[in-house]
């Protein structure tokens, strides 16, 4: 499955993408690739975002919450928003 996954980035998230240091990036490499192993590892959410997962890890010891979406039927994980916990919810409100 994971072999035929498309990835798809949007065009916030390739902006805080470029804002990340070296190691930064390596974490969030990690996390999207376990994410690629298994897409329903994130939390669904309700309400407003129910369209959205929820996938929490450590980026340098701090907890990062990365926002996707993955649509099952035509294997596609869609990097949506990434971010600390203060706001994060509310920015991806605005987004979408």
């Amino acid at each position: 499955m994971a072999s035929q996954l498309k990835i798809l980035q949007t065009p916030s998230f390739k902006k805080s993408v470029k804002k990340l240091h070296k190691n930064q990036k390596a974490d969030l490499d990690k996390a999207v690739k376990a994410l690629m192993l298994d897409p329903l590892l994130g939390e669904q959410k309700k309400g407003d975002l129910s369209f959205m997962r929820v996938y929490k890890f450590k980026m340098v010891k701090q907890l990062t919450l990365l926002g996707y979406s993955f649509e099952d039927g035509a294997l596609v994980l869609e990097l949506m928003t990434l971010g600390a916990h203060e706001n994060f919810y509310r920015d991806a409100k605005k987004l979408f």
